[in-house]
């Protein structure tokens, strides 16, 4: 496809915000992006690379990579837009994003495109894993962009995410008595409780800091307001710094719950790209900011696959999952004409 630059910033920024709503108005809730996946394989003219993901130019040495899937809808859609911004579910995580990369794509960049669905719910659930396992050409790219929202910051590795469920155990009773009983709620507060004591810890690699954060998410338990419970539950969400391992963050978290702990899911932090990779050496050289990334991505992915992955996009973190979501216009087109000076 010959490359075609777009006659003029306002004519970008149309075309951007103008695809990005298109987008947000397609439904995409984790599990049910299909009729997206299939809207843009027809935008595209791709084909579909199996569970709803589509590849577009695959042996790219340079991989621009976005997920289909948003969190359920908070009354934002349909979206809108205004003079700035465009409003509405996904519109910062990461419809924008995927605007942008199809745009790019339309536009002849000489890009990799990787759309995935089922990004927003467990890393065992993930599409793009078993994606990179079927397609060889995509281990082989020289870097990864992950258009995650960054506000067009470079934001680096990620952290690790586990999720898992404390269960205590006690036995049933009459509230009336209850020292006839053994109640399972407090035993299941003193194992809160010293989850909620462990600090926002620091760690620091290749002169990036990330907090390690140990958060309860979910609680559980009772019977009736006249029993004393035998069972509650709570989950666990622990959020590990890149250079501890995935099992080494899992003896942690055993040693701070104690018994009753069952982990759900483990998804591993993800890495600093190698130093000296060409491409994060000129998207630095651009000027843009250089920040560890305080949440798990699909960087992870990449790096498990053996590929140097960034994160980078338009979308601004603190809308991300929001009822107010929102991409503003002109970071639309800041990503844009990055994207395209580096492959210029």
């Amino acid at each position: 496809m010959a490359r075609e630059r777009i006659a003029s910033p306002a004519m970008l920024a149309q075309r951007l915000a103008d695809r990005t709503l298109e987008l947000v108005d397609v439904p995409s809730v984790s599990r049910e992006e299909a009729r997206l996946a299939a809207h843009v394989r027809e935008v595209l003219g791709a084909d579909d690379s199996g569970d709803h993901c589509v590849v577009v130019n695959p042996e790219a040495p340079i991989v621009l990579a976005g997920h289909f899937d948003t969190v359920p809808p908070q009354d934002n859609l349909p979206g809108r837009r205004d003079d700035e911004a465009v409003h509405g579910l996904g519109a910062a995580d990461m419809k924008g994003a995927l605007a942008v990369m199809i745009e790019l794509a339309l536009a002849g960049a000489p890009f990799g495109f990787v759309l995935f669905p089922r990004e927003e719910l467990p890393h065992s659930e993930s599409a793009l894993t078993p994606l990179l396992e079927r397609e060889p050409a995509l281990r082989d790219t020289e870097l990864a962009i992950v258009m995650e929202p960054t506000a067009n910051a470079l934001h680096v590795a990620c952290v690790g995410n586990i999720n898992a469920r404390i269960v205590a155990r006690g036995r049933s009773g009459h509230s009336a008595r209850p020292w006839t009983a053994d109640n399972a709620i407090h035993r299941l507060a003193a194992q809160i409780g010293a989850v909620a004591e462990q600090p926002y810890e620091e760690r620091e690699l290749d002169g990036l800091t990330f907090r390690e954060a140990m958060s309860v998410v979910l609680v559980e338990g009772g019977i009736a307001q006249n029993v004393i419970p035998d069972r509650a539950e709570a989950i666990v969400n622990y959020r590990y710094a890149p250079g501890r391992s995935p099992e080494e963050a899992e003896r942690r978290l055993h040693d701070v719950v104690g018994e009753g702990l069952e982990v759900l899911s483990n998804a591993p932090s993800g890495l600093v790209p190698s130093e000296g990779n060409a491409v994060v050496q000129r998207l630095r050289g651009m000027g843009l900011a250089w920040e560890p990334k305080q949440a798990w991505t699909p960087v992870a992915e990449f790096a498990q696959a053996g590929v140097d992955a960034i994160n980078f996009g338009p979308g601004e973190p603190r809308y991300a999952h929001t009822r107010e979501e929102l991409v503003r216009v002109d970071a639309l087109v800041a990503a844009y004409e990055t994207l395209e000076r580096l492959c210029g």
